[in-house]
């Protein structure tokens, strides 16, 4: 009998799968492996990639202390109090899945799955949910994902609501609002309001007040942007259509953050070089960073709108609490450029 495919050629040839993008019947000529071994070969290695990655490198905070410690950096970095995450759903393109109809259709004209996500000021994944059709929308995708009924029934352990600060000082201590503020996630228009998700103000008739809240909201969700970036152009596989079945697509999702996490980690330097993340200077003056001209990596495409409907009033109440707040002692000297 013929010697089986080593553990280090099918490790190579996923790698090489990931970093490329390059469809099975190419790298078949590369690695002297049938299509239909890759088919099967790349799924189950990225599969075993991620089981083994996930537990030290890819796992969501479950207590007070750990969601703190993510607040903590948007509030130094990106001086965004009470944010534990910033998060953003994308569509990723696979072939028409045989016997799947309009499932994985989306209203763009191409079929796909939904990966929706949460990431964290330092450009790591904290959660992800892969797998949902491509023609739902961030709310929906959002209301059915195990971090929403995690959120909901309150067993995300996120801290209990605080009070604001009463100037930049760096600890949680002090307050500014007379109710406590709760922590929240950072999300676009996609997103519903609630009181832990915190989305911009429609953009009909906004105050000056409002204006500086929506800028400051989108400044501390650029990292998602990045993080989307940074992740197609190291894997190649996100800009072609994925010549695989949803369930593979997923496996193949998952492994690619979880690679991410890891070489953020250990190697961040190579990783994420110089110049390659968008850049804002003192007088918020942006810089785009080096992934975006790169001619090789196609953008994300981003999920649709959720349904306008009534937002909860204690929500409202929430926004309208933080942004007096961000045009008052959390401000920043120079997001008054924003109204010129």
């Amino acid at each position: 009998m013929r010697q089986p495919i080593s553990r280090g050629k099918r490790l190579a040839v996923t790698l090489r799968f990931l970093a490329t993008g390059e469809s099975f019947s190419s790298l078949q000529y590369h690695f002297r492996i049938s299509a239909a071994s890759l088919s099967i070969i790349v799924p189950e290695v990225c599969q075993a990639v991620f089981q083994v990655l996930k537990d030290d490198y890819f796992k969501c905070p479950s207590a007070p202390e750990q969601w703190l410690k993510i607040a903590q950096l948007f509030h130094d970095r990106w001086q965004l109090p009470h944010c534990i995450g910033a998060a953003d759903g994308k569509h990723v393109r696979i072939l028409h899945s045989r016997n799947s109809g309009s499932e994985f259709y989306t209203y763009k004209g191409f079929f796909s799955v939904v990966l929706l996500a949460v990431v964290d000021a330092d450009y790591k994944f904290i959660f992800a949910d892969v797998g949902c059709q491509g023609r739902i929308s961030n709310g929906g995708i959002l209301r059915n994902s195990l971090f929403w009924k995690a959120l909901v029934n309150g067993s995300l352990g996120l801290p209990q609501p605080k009070l604001l600060l009463e100037s930049t000082d760096k600890s949680f201590d002090g307050s500014y609002t007379t109710k406590p503020v709760p922590f929240y996630l950072a999300g676009d228009d996609a997103f519903p309001l609630e009181n832990n998700i915190m989305k911009p103000y429609s953009q009909r008739n906004l105050s000056e007040e409002k204006r500086i809240f929506n800028y400051r909201l989108s400044r501390a969700r650029r990292i998602s942007k990045n993080v989307f970036g940074i992740l197609s152009s190291r894997f190649r596989v996100f800009s072609t259509v994925m010549c695989v079945k949803p369930e593979s697509a997923v496996k193949i999702v998952l492994c690619a953050i979880a690679l991410h996490n890891f070489l953020k980690s250990k190697v961040p330097e190579k990783y994420i070089p110089t110049g390659a993340l968008d850049k804002e200077n003192s007088n918020g003056v942006v810089t785009d960073g080096s992934w975006r001209h790169d001619i090789a990596t196609i953008p994300f495409d981003s999920v649709s709108n959720s349904r306008k409907g009534r937002q909860p009033r204690e929500a409202e109440e929430m926004r309208d609490q933080l942004c007096n707040y961000l045009n008052g002692p959390g401000q920043v000297p120079w997001q008054w450029n924003v109204l010129i």
